[in-house]
This record gives C-alpha cells, structure tokens and sequence, in this order.
C-alpha cells in the first residue's frame, strides 16, 4: 500500500502550535528523525504517522488533553495555505468545503472530510485514518480549526447548530461549549459538526471566479507533482464515503468516479492494487478507530464497515488484528489506560 504523507507545511504549523505552549519540539522532531530545518520545505512531504507521534507527545509533555480545544490556537495554526486561499475566492462557503474537500490531501492524506445534507444544512464528517492515544485530542482541533477557518473566509463568527462526538462526555463539557458555542452531544455514532444552509450558502466577501479557479490549478498541479492524487486515493475517499451503506461494488465506486469498471481496474493494476485490496485497506482503519470507542457496539461497527452479517465482521478483524474484535478493543483500553497513567 502508497504511505500516507503529510505537507511539511502543516507538520510546521503544529509544532509552532506546540511550542507556543510549551512545547519542546526539537526533543519531538529528533523521536520521528527530523529537525526544524526539514519542516521548512513546502514542497516536502513526511509519514502522517508523525503527525500523530507529535500529538501524542505534545499531550504527554502539557499533560492538557483538550489542547485541541483553544480557539486562538486554531486561528492562528490552522491555516492551509493554498487550500485555504482557493477556498476564500470561492463564491459560497459550502463551495468552499468543497474545495477543501477536494484538495485536503494536498495537507494530509491522513485526514477525510465528508460533507452530508440534512434538513437544517449540512453535517460536516472529519475522520483520521489512524487510531493513537491523543486521537481525542487531533479530532478535537480539527473541528475547531474548520470551524476557526469557515469564520476566516466568512469574516463572520460561526456558529454551529450541533456537534457529535463518538467518545464519552466528560465530567466539564465547558470547554467544548466554549470552543463552539453550540449543543454538544457525545456516545454518537460519528465525530461530526451541523452548519446552517443560510451560513453555507450567503456569498462569500472576497469571492473571485478567476483567482479561485487560479488557485485550484495550482492545487491540482501539486496533486499531480507530488503524486499522492493517485487512483489509490481516490477509491479509498470514495469507499470512505459509501461503507455505510454497505459494501460498495467496484462498479459504484467507477461510476461516482465517472469511470468504465474496466478503466478503474486497470488504474489500480498500474499503482499494484486491486480494488478489493482498498476496500480491505479502508475498512481496517475504520475499524481501528470505531473499536477504540467502546460506545460503539459490535453490530453498529460491522454495520458501518458495510458487512452484511455480524461473523463476516469477525471474521476480518481476526485477519487484521490477530485477535477477535473484542479482544482488540480490551488491548487498545489497555493502552490508553496505561498512556494516561503515566
């Protein structure tokens, strides 16, 4: 399988976050083989692991698990360059999400963002390939600095009519309340953020046709330089998106692709994969991080991978894991339990 890979840029932006609270980033960097030098290159490219390393450590070392939750922080780091110029000449802020849709690899291949209708506007999904011990954490600032971003490119102050976490509520739920002004709802099936049609839709202040689609050729170009808008990628958005409702067929996904069965077969043959080798791939990762939530039942996990039966399943998560899904989940408490303590 292609390695995930992450902008040296956004790997810059979180260490000067990190090291904005305290952070010794040069001891985190030296962990993952890098310097601050080797962050420098905006057209270099570094394992997504890393990404997940650093908020791992940058947890441990300020000992603050809502670290992802400050707005300030968010404003002022969470900004995606290019992404985020194409997105503020866009004409509406949903078209924006869009782009950002679009292009978010050109950041992180570790990150997928989905975008679904309901009656009030739109759910915005966020979702990290990987489970780690400060995946709490990184989803928490993730959202936050969607939202810090929408009210960038808005110049309005956003806020939310909902948002839903997949893990447990705590005890003080104020600094979520503080950090998105809205209704907080948690032991939810998704990690997800409700916007208002009206906010997605009023147009943009600085909306500019030319200079938006300038900036998308050049996001395009990146794709298509640095190699990572592979078919491989591509498939695994697509499937992403799909599972929950079952099993996509390979003929769904070539079709929401715009592509004959046959050419999309032949695109993965050249990048040495199948396409039962990325539904395979997609669906493990998701399971990693639906049983690290054991507010998830096992059925609601098969469910959402798209298996048909509860046995298929376990089935798989014995082949991914080792281990029956239930044992899994009990190591990964295991782990997180034994991260906390120290």
């Amino acid at each position: 399988m292609t390695q995930r890979t992450v902008s040296a840029s956004w790997l810059k932006n979180l260490c000067d976050m990190f090291a904005a609270e305290g952070v010794n980033v040069v001891t985190l960097l030296q962990e993952c083989g890098l310097t601050e030098q080797d962050l420098l290159d905006n057209d270099a490219r570094h394992p997504s692991e890393y990404v997940g390393h650093l908020w791992d450590a940058a947890v441990l070392q300020t000992g603050n698990r809502h670290l992802g939750l400050k707005r300030e922080l968010c404003d002022r780091f969470g900004g995606l360059h290019q992404v985020g110029f194409a997105m503020m000449a866009s004409p509406t802020l949903i078209e924006a999400l869009k782009i950002l849709h679009n292009y978010l690899a050109v950041v992180s291949e570790d990150v997928s963002l989905t975008l679904e209708p309901s009656e009030e506007g739109y759910w915005l999904k966020l979702s990290l390939a990987k489970h780690h011990d400060a995946f709490r954490t990184r989803i928490e600032f993730s959202f936050l600095t969607t939202l810090m971003l929408c009210t960038w490119i808005t110049r309005k102050n956003i806020t939310p009519i909902s948002q839903q976490w997949t893990f447990t509520a705590p005890l003080d739920i104020q600094p979520y309340m503080s950090a998105f002004g809205c209704e907080q709802q948690f032991d939810q099936a998704e990690n997800r953020i409700l916007l208002a049609g009206d906010v997605l839709q009023a147009e943009l202040p600085t909306e500019s046709a030319a200079v938006c689609e300038l900036h998308q050729n050049i996001l395009r170009e990146q794709m298509a330089r640095l190699g990572f808008a592979s078919i491989h990628y591509r498939v695994y958005t697509e499937i992403l998106r799909s599972l929950r409702h079952g099993e996509p067929r390979l003929s769904d996904i070539a079709s929401s692709m715009h592509v004959s069965d046959r050419t999309l077969q032949r695109k993965l043959k050249q990048e040495d994969l199948t396409y039962q080798d990325v539904l395979d791939q997609t669906r493990r990762e998701l399971a990693e991080q639906y049983l690290a939530n054991s507010a998830i039942s096992m059925m609601e996990v098969s469910q959402q991978l798209g298996f048909v039966d509860l046995s298929n399943f376990y089935r798989a998560a014995k082949r991914w894991f080792g281990i029956p899904p239930g044992q899994y989940r009990n190591q990964l408490e295991a782990e997180r339990t034994l991260h906390l303590s120290k």
